[in-house]
């Protein structure tokens, strides 16, 4: 997969995952693989920095938890995160839907 064509969705996608269950950043990379079917197989050093920009700008907040023994951050949607990710879902549907007109020939 294209890693540009997935960038400007990354955000969508990792609020999505993390909509439900709160998780720690390698969970997170798995999910996204496995979700995807191994499609979306992206490096830690694109998901991580990912993951702090939307705790930055409010969309997940995060704890530090013991997990295995280890200590993890884990991220969770904040209340600004699960508005934001229903208006890019409507976003989605929207764009993907004029893109499916495009490629079918639908008018």
């Amino acid at each position: 997969m294209n890693r540009q064509r997935l960038k400007g969705h990354l955000p969508l996608l990792l609020l999505t995952l993390l909509e439900s269950t709160p998780a720690h950043g390698y969970a997170v990379l798995e999910a996204l693989r496995r979700r995807s079917g191994g499609r979306f197989d992206l490096p830690e050093g694109t998901v991580y920095p990912a993951l702090h920009r939307l705790e930055a700008s409010g969309l997940l907040h995060s704890r530090w938890e013991v997990i295995a023994g280890r200590r993890r951050r884990v991220y969770a949607t904040s209340r600004k995160g699960q508005d934001a990710l229903t208006r890019e879902r409507e976003a989605w549907a929207d764009f993907s839907g004029a893109v499916a007109a495009v490629l079918g020939g639908t008018p």
